[in-house]
């Protein structure tokens, strides 16, 4: 991924003049739009279409009955919320965040924010367990699940007093209502505090049909971070989103995602705002929220390559190409003899795995000559995979004298063969694991209902 160029700023606050400045004049700070328990929103002077999303040191917890000042907080909590948003970009997860503008301050579309909070779970944690007290904490999900909460203040919704604040919230299309639970209560999936209307929740009547498309995006954005925390020796157990429309109606992930917004553990300990909530020092808090600031730096899409490596110009890889649909930019055409011209093609192979060494070999024949494909494989320091377009693969017609195996996959389809070379590359590609592992769950949950 390639990161846009950011100017650090020193300090943790900057007034209207001095966040002109640091952007090069060009997102002047405008009036205040929104200030929170931990960030502000600013208009951008003279630019209707964006917002400043201004962190704070502020640290709360229990809606609030908690509160402290950590010192850092804010530079952590936008250097985290900037790195996320710039991996969810770069795999082209719709988001709200522009640009990095100061230390403690980013650019963002300006949206109109959707009433709801969306919690994706891989495990069993916090009012989940409240409300399904038969899963152990942090059991894990084969399926994530996906829970949307509708946001309130003063336990109001328009003119109405509901039991609590930012109630678990039920869509049903069929009925056309609105059924809200207590979040920490028991959940009786037939006995809801309150129903209400669709329209008594739905402010527009494009919210109508958005609850899909925003699980949607909320499965993905969480599974690209599940895989980029793999990768760093964490663990994502869940998060919280939001959502908005931007200025042209189309939806984004906005708001933030920091450190607040999420439960990540490494090596069995919680990194994020659980050890604030479990009364742990404020020294303790600050260290793992700088640590988290300074992991999330790492956070990519690895530049990795697929070699699509035919024999002669006449081999179509269309096939190959519509099934690697999204994700073309991986792909590099290699043309290359090997059965006639087997010393070029070790040549070429070996400069091809030395500059992509984060790579696999998909090797497509022709011939039924399953020879050329373990020459491949004999001399390859990155996978190998071999599909013949021929037919079945007969006996080799090339002698080979070796001491080593060939570790050479066979496959029988060229979709098996890009299924197969996904499946490696996820391993350390959080945008290909997200591709993968939604397809995955969403066959699961069809098989499920069958």
């Amino acid at each position: 991924m390639v990161r846009k160029n950011r100017r650090k700023v020193k300090g943790q606050t900057m007034n209207a003049t001095e966040s002109y400045e640091a952007s090069g004049g060009r997102y002047p700070q405008g009036v205040l739009v929104y200030g929170g328990k931990t960030k502000r929103v600013y208009e951008v002077r003279g630019d209707p279409r964006l917002a400043i999303l201004s962190s704070k040191d502020d640290i709360t917890a229990g809606d609030g009955a908690k509160h402290d000042v950590m010192p850092g907080k804010a530079r952590f909590a936008n250097e985290t919320t900037c790195n996320v948003f710039r991996l969810l970009e770069a795999c082209d997860i719709p988001v709200a965040f522009k640009e990095y503008l100061n230390a403690t301050a980013f650019v963002a579309h300006k949206c109109t924010m959707l009433p709801f909070e969306v919690v994706v779970r891989r495990a069993a944690c916090g009012s989940y367990l409240k409300r399904n007290p038969h899963f152990a904490r942090e059991q894990l999900f084969p399926r994530l699940v996906v829970e949307f909460f509708l946001k309130t203040s003063g336990r109001k919704w328009e003119e109405r007093t509901l039991e609590c604040d930012d109630p678990l919230l039920v869509h049903s299309e069929e009925a056309r209502t609105i059924s809200l639970y207590h979040p920490a209560k028991l959940f009786t999936p037939h006995a809801p505090f309150l129903v209400l209307p669709e329209l008594d929740v739905f402010r527009h009547t494009r919210n109508r049909n958005v609850f899909a498309a925003l699980e949607r995006v909320a499965r993905q954005a969480f599974l690209v971070l599940e895989k980029a925390w793999h990768v760093q020796n964490g663990t994502l157990l869940d998060f919280k989103v939001e959502f908005g429309f931007d200025v042209d109606g189309s939806i984004r992930l906005a708001d933030v995602i920091d450190n607040d917004s999420w439960r990540v553990v490494s090596n069995g300990s919680h990194l994020d705002k659980q050890l604030y909530r479990d009364g742990g020092a404020l020294n303790v808090v600050e260290r793992a929220y700088a640590r988290v600031a300074k992991v999330t730096q790492r956070f990519c899409v690895p530049a990795q390559r697929i070699f699509l490596w035919r024999e002669t110009v006449d081999t179509s890889l269309a096939v190959f190409e519509n099934t690697l649909e999204g994700l073309h930019d991986l792909i590099t055409v290699v043309t290359c003899p090997v059965q006639r011209r087997p010393t070029a093609a070790v040549t070429t192979l070996q400069s091809l795995q030395h500059s992509d060494p984060d790579a696999v070999v998909v090797f497509c024949q022709d011939s039924v000559d399953g020879a050329c494909s373990t020459i491949l494989s004999l001399h390859s320091t990155v996978p190998v995979i071999a599909v013949c377009a021929a037919g079945e693969v007969r006996s080799n017609t090339l002698t080979i004298s070796t001491t080593r195996k060939a570790p050479l996959m066979r496959v029988s389809s060229p979709e098996e063969a890009v299924a197969a070379a996904l499946q490696i590359l996820a391993v350390r590609n959080p945008k290909i694991y997200a591709r993968q592992c939604f397809e995955m769950e969403k066959d699961a949950e069809n098989a499920f209902r069958i």
